[in-house]
């Protein structure tokens, strides 16, 4: 993994698209994003970028990784709207609920926290290590990476 890729948190709602669907299918157009900040954040997304999968009401609970498979593009269903191609890359060994991401110092910093209507927000090496750490996943495969961390 290069390190000049970012990180994302993408937030899904599960009664509509989530993490079951994404490692059904294997790949997926993110698409349905309607906020501006978020549509910012989209067209900012490389190719490479991880991704966090937090599933939105009744879940409230970062589910797994992802990662970027294709840049921002116009979305087919609306050219004034972008989207990107999105991997699964692993479940967390341990879901992180909300409750618990709130109590995290590191944690509730992440800016979902505080403005949960952006649903694709950056955050840092730091948070997603610590996500990883709570939860018990491994951080190489967190990136995809087997035996190893970035």
């Amino acid at each position: 993994m290069k390190e000049k890729n970012r990180r994302w948190a993408f937030l899904a709602d599960p009664e509509d698209f989530g993490w079951n669907e994404l490692v059904e299918q294997g790949k997926a157009v993110w698409d349905g994003i309607n906020n501006a900040k978020a549509q910012q954040n989209l067209r900012e997304a490389r190719d490479g970028d991880l991704i966090l999968i937090y599933h939105t009401a009744p879940d409230k609970a970062i589910i797994g990784t992802a990662r970027v498979i294709a840049e921002a593009y116009p979305d087919p269903k609306n050219a004034d709207k972008v989207v990107v191609d999105v991997e699964p890359v692993t479940a967390l060994s341990r879901r992180l609920p909300l409750a618990e991401i709130k109590e995290d110092a590191v944690l509730s910093q992440m800016s979902f926290v505080k403005m949960p209507r952006v649903a694709v927000q950056p955050i840092t090496v730091e948070q997603w290590e610590r996500v990883m750490q709570k939860s018990g996943t491994d951080l190489g495969k967190s990136v995809g990476v087997d035996g190893g961390g970035p």
